[in-house]
């Protein structure tokens, strides 16, 4: 990563795809104003955020894990990386990370951003594939799988390189009408 490189927080490929505005807003000045379904996010965050590693048998769950990606120049935390014992996985075991949302289950595409970009990290730090990953939903407390496709992957690192760019322009775009801004 070259010196004059700006990091992109993981989060931020999150609010960029949700409305490029709020990532700017958030991102390049600093504004940032907590509502009721934010503060149930930093809750629930703050529940699984405590730094750690736990050991089960057959498995390894790490958690507030600092992550980066040089080629992206993606860093951030993963809220849970489990690492199941593998034999494909020798070293460390299979990655498999898990982010953590405030709501029910749903389908944004938005967090399935996040979560690749997390694997992404774990990926090159690492030296593994990383198939999937999951989203878990605290008000349902249940969980829905995502397979890191090829067209999730590359959607993610579309991402990545477009926040790189909102931010190196130090721009925030003018709002647009609808329920997002």
């Amino acid at each position: 990563m070259e010196d004059d490189e700006i990091l992109i927080p993981l989060s931020a490929l999150e609010h960029w795809h949700y409305c490029p505005r709020q990532c700017a807003l958030i991102h390049v000045e600093g504004v940032w104003a907590e509502s009721a379904h934010t503060v149930e996010g930093r809750q629930l965050h703050e529940r699984v955020d405590l730094p750690g590693m736990e050991q089960r048998p057959g498995l390894k769950l790490a958690r507030a894990l600092s992550l980066r990606c040089d080629r992206l120049n993606l860093v951030g935390k993963a809220d849970l990386v489990a690492f199941y014992e593998d034999p494909a996985y020798p070293k460390c075991g299979r990655p498999f990370p898990v982010e953590y949302k405030r709501g029910g289950l749903n389908r944004h595409r938005s967090a399935e951003l996040q979560l690749c970009a997390q694997a992404l990290c774990l990926e090159e730090m690492l030296g593994v594939s990383i198939p999937a990953g999951a989203l878990y939903f605290g008000t349902s407390r249940r969980r829905r799988e995502v397979a890191f496709t090829r067209a999730l992957r590359a959607e993610t690192e579309s991402a990545a390189l477009a926040v790189g760019e909102l931010l190196r322009q130090n721009h925030t775009p003018l709002a647009q009408p609808g329920p997002k801004c």
